[in-house]
C-alpha cells in the first residue's frame, strides 16, 4: 500500500471513529436521562426512545463520509494509486464530518436529555421536544456535506 492510499485510509478511519465516538457519547447522555425518567414512568419508553436515538446519526454520517472516500480511491476494488498529496487532501477532507460528528453528537445528546426532561413533565410537547436536538443535527449534516464537496473536488 502506498503512502497516498494509507493517508486516505487514515481519513476514512478518522471520519468513522470520530462520528462513532460522538454518537456513542451522545446516546449515552440521552440514555441516562431516559433511564431516570423511566424509573418514574416506564410507559414513556416509546417517546423517549426517539430522543435517545437522535444522537446516533452522527455515526452514520461519519460512516458515509468515510465510505465516500473509499469509493473515491476504489478501496473496495483494490485501491488505485493515490499520490501522497491527494492522500493528504483526502485525510483533511475527513475532518469536517469527523469533527462535527464528534462535537455535535455529544451536544445533541445533551439537547436530547433536556428534551427528555421536557417530555417527562409535559408529554404533549413531544413535537417541540424533538426540534431542540434536531437543530444540533444541522451542523453534523453541514460537516458531511462539506466533506463530500471537498472529496469531490480532489483530483487523484
Amino acid at each position: 500500500m502506498d503512502i497516498g492510499v494509507a493517508l486516505s485510509v487514515a481519513g476514512v478511519a478518522m471520519a468513522v471513529l470520530l462520528g462513532g465516538i460522538g454518537s456513542a457519547w451522545g446516546v449515552a447522555i440521552a440514555a441516562e436521562a431516559a433511564g431516570g425518567v423511566m424509573t418514574e414512568d416506564p410507559e414513556k419508553f416509546g417517546r423517549l426512545l426517539v430522543m435517545v436515538a437522535l444522537p446516533g446519526t452522527q455515526g452514520f454520517y461519519g460512516f458515509l463520509g468515510g465510505f465516500y472516500i473509499m469509493m473515491k480511491i476504489g478501496l473496495l476494488a483494490g485501491a488505485q494509486a493515490v499520490s501522497p498529496m491527494a492522500g493528504l487532501q483526502l485525510l483533511f477532507a475527513a475532518l469536517p464530518v469527523g469533527m462535527t460528528g464528534l462535537i455535535s453528537g455529544i451536544y445533541q445528546g445533551k439537547a436530547s436529555a433536556a428534551a427528555i426532561y421536557l417530555i417527562a413533565k409535559r408529554p404533549e410537547e413531544m413535537g417541540k421536544a424533538i426540534i431542540l436536538p434536531a437543530m444540533v443535527e444541522t451542523y453534523a449534516v453541514i460537516g458531511l456535506l462539506a466533506s463530500i464537496l471537498i472529496v469531490s473536488g480532489i483530483k487523484l
